[in-house]
């Protein structure tokens, strides 16, 4: 895709957040029975963190109790043009009454429709987010860098 063309644009950390903070659904990669597993989620970015509304129960929750996960979140269209990143960070469980009553005003709700009460905060250690162009797509100067 970039043999001809310009590679991927590297993103800085706000950035990052506010390509983020555009979407709604992502990956979290965390170990489950010490094996990778990854999961799509709705989140939201909160004061630069990672928030996912979960089943305190479930499996996630468990697994992602005070350990370190990575997440991503990505938009790319038909040609595989847009932005892709990558946070690494650790996680941990939402426990202050305060905040567990605002991040239930945030628009979270679950992929299926089961009641989750249960929030995980990740805190971004490492973002590493890349914008895509297609071969030939221009920089949004009018320049074609092909």
């Amino acid at each position: 895709m970039y043999s001809d063309g310009p590679g991927p644009q590297q993103l800085s950390r706000g950035e990052c957040l506010r390509l983020m903070a555009s979407v709604s659904m992502g990956r979290i990669i965390y170990t489950r029975q010490a094996l990778p597993a990854v999961e799509l989620v709705n989140f939201a970015v909160d004061r630069g963190d990672i928030i996912i509304k979960t089943d305190a129960d479930g499996k996630l929750a468990a697994a992602t109790r005070h350990t370190v996960v990575a997440f991503e979140a990505d938009c790319l269209d038909a040609r595989q043009a847009g932005w892709s990143v990558t946070a690494i960070g650790p996680s941990r469980e939402v426990t202050d009454p305060d905040d567990i009553g605002r991040l239930r005003k945030m628009d979270l709700g679950p992929l299926a429709y089961v009641r989750r009460e249960h929030f995980i905060r990740v805190s971004p250690e490492l973002l590493n987010g890349r914008r895509l162009r297609a071969q030939g797509q221009d920089d949004g100067d009018g320049a074609d860098r092909s």
